[in-house]
């Protein structure tokens, strides 16, 4: 238990049985009545977003929430195995917690899982990642009807738009919020 007073950026609440992130918070006293705190809360699961006011001083119920570094192992049928860098524990994620995330995962890539009371909630990737080129068709000179890309296959399956001038085989670096192309990497 905490009280609103002790609100920061990125604690973790338990509302009614939901758990929300405190993403932007600010103490308003008013001329008259009582002080109250003006909170802006991100649903940890779902990333809805929702303003919710306190009255100052409220008591408010916060939840653990550990972020562990994680080696992301293999693939269980549809769900994810990760280990735990420190203990070696490994735990199964479910593929709907994974996400779009997937489209960026390989073997052995270092990921953070966010886990409350064993249950894993969500996963963080790096911003960006570094993947190969699966595949692509080779971009045809004088071919600008399509704003200069074209569609390529990465090692994981996932497929973004690169430019013309990308071959099958290269390295490139990808961001993960988006998927966007951000450059070759010099091998």
């Amino acid at each position: 238990m905490a009280t609103t007073n002790d609100l920061k950026n990125g604690l973790v609440l338990n509302l009614d049985g939901q758990l929300w992130t405190v993403t932007a918070f600010q103490h308003v006293k008013p001329g008259k009545g009582g002080a109250f705190v003006r909170t802006t809360l991100k649903h940890v699961l779902t990333g809805k977003v929702v303003d919710k006011t306190f009255n100052a001083g409220t008591k408010v119920d916060t939840a653990t929430v550990d972020r562990r570094n994680m080696t992301y192992l293999y693939k269980d049928g549809a769900d994810f195995v990760f280990m735990d860098a420190e203990t070696y524990d490994q735990i199964t994620v479910l593929a709907e917690t994974v996400g779009d995330n997937a489209n960026y995962l390989l073997e052995n890539f270092e990921v953070q899982v966010a886990v409350h009371e064993g249950v894993p909630l969500y996963i963080e990737l790096p911003t960006s990642v570094e993947l190969i080129v699966q595949h692509t068709d080779p971009g045809l000179q004088g071919d600008r009807s399509t704003g200069g890309t074209k569609p390529a296959t990465l090692e994981t399956g996932a497929e973004i738009q690169v430019p013309l001038f990308l071959t099958t085989g290269e390295k490139i670096k990808v961001d993960t919020r988006d998927g966007r192309y951000l450059g070759r990497v010099s091998s």
